[in-house]
């Protein structure tokens, strides 16, 4: 059958030294290839609050139970506690993940703050966020990283072609449906963008009857005799953590499947990027999730 990549965007302080480890273990048991990224720098998770007023927001929050998932503490860096610094409080457990095998890269610089606020920032604020995050990256792991996932599917222009500075052959900054060349500015970018193809567990849970006792196998009805690759983006804080039964429960519905584990870069060795298709960068709504992202046009 197909591959599952399986991406991990690792949000928070809590993410990277509790969910982190807790899906390595998960990934060994079922021989699972799977892609880290990691947000590097300080964690100001409480100012996400200040979303209250964006629409969905508040019905996404009360659907996925935000306070369950993160925990109070997490929620008060950057409002009532300073945001601890990832990359150096949790440097260890970053550097086990690579050391154990698994690929890593960039999530983010500052995650909350990425994601509020580059749709409209400059290249010059752009382009220091991103080589914040590929200092911190070097300095924790020794070596460069090979990919980018951005925090919330949130990019611009800069932050593309920055992926291209850096020399990186492959991303996965947004959402669609098959691998593709960005196109910024009428230029044709040298990287591969590989899309999240399917949804996340958050944006379906609490929607139309699905919960926690019957989202797998709505996911797995997604696959099932599916002869196309995916792209399946979790979190270290929801099935690192309180979904991890609900994640083993898919890892081994698409076991039975017959689909294959895979990291962004064995998904990237198997295409063709001569043979790909450009799109334009491209913003769009996706259900069950507040906001516009980076979406690969039909």
């Amino acid at each position: 059958m197909a591959r599952i990549v399986l991406k991990i965007d690792v949000d928070t302080l809590r993410g990277t030294r509790e969910g982190v480890p807790n899906l390595a273990r998960i990934f060994d048991r079922f021989k699972a290839r799977a892609t880290f990224l990691f947000s590097l720098g300080p964690d100001h998770t409480g100012w996400a609050l200040r979303r209250v007023l964006r629409p969905g927001f508040l019905k996404k929050v009360s659907r996925t139970s935000v306070v369950e998932h993160y925990g109070v503490r997490q929620l008060m860096y950057g409002v009532l506690l300073p945001g601890p610094d990832i990359g150096v409080r949790a440097a260890t457990e970053m550097r086990a993940i690579h050391e154990a095998g698994f690929e890593c890269g960039i999530h983010t610089w500052d995650h909350v703050y990425w994601q509020d606020n580059v749709r409209s920032r400059s290249r010059e604020w752009t382009v220091a966020q991103m080589q914040q995050s590929h200092a911190r990256f070097v300095d924790v792991f020794g070596t460069p990283p090979v990919t980018h996932g951005a925090a919330g599917w949130q990019m611009n222009d800069a932050a593309f072609e920055q992926i291209d500075a850096w020399g990186m052959h492959y991303a996965s900054d947004g959402r669609g449906h098959t691998p593709y060349r960005p196109v910024v500015n009428g230029r044709t970018l040298s990287h591969v963008q590989m899309p999240t193809t399917l949804p996340t567990l958050d944006e379906v849970l609490g929607v139309d009857g699905i919960d926690e006792g019957n989202v797998a196998e709505w996911m797995l009805e997604r696959t099932e005799n599916n002869p196309c690759d995916q792209v399946f983006t979790l979190h270290a804080e929801l099935e690192g953590q309180k979904l991890a039964p609900v994640f083993e429960a898919l890892l081994a519905g698409w076991r039975a499947q017959g689909h294959t584990f895979a990291t962004m870069g064995d998904y990237y060795a198997t295409l063709d990027r001569n043979a790909l298709p450009s799109y334009p960068v491209t913003w769009g709504e996706i259900p069950g999730r507040s906001g516009e992202l980076i979406v690969q046009p039909d």
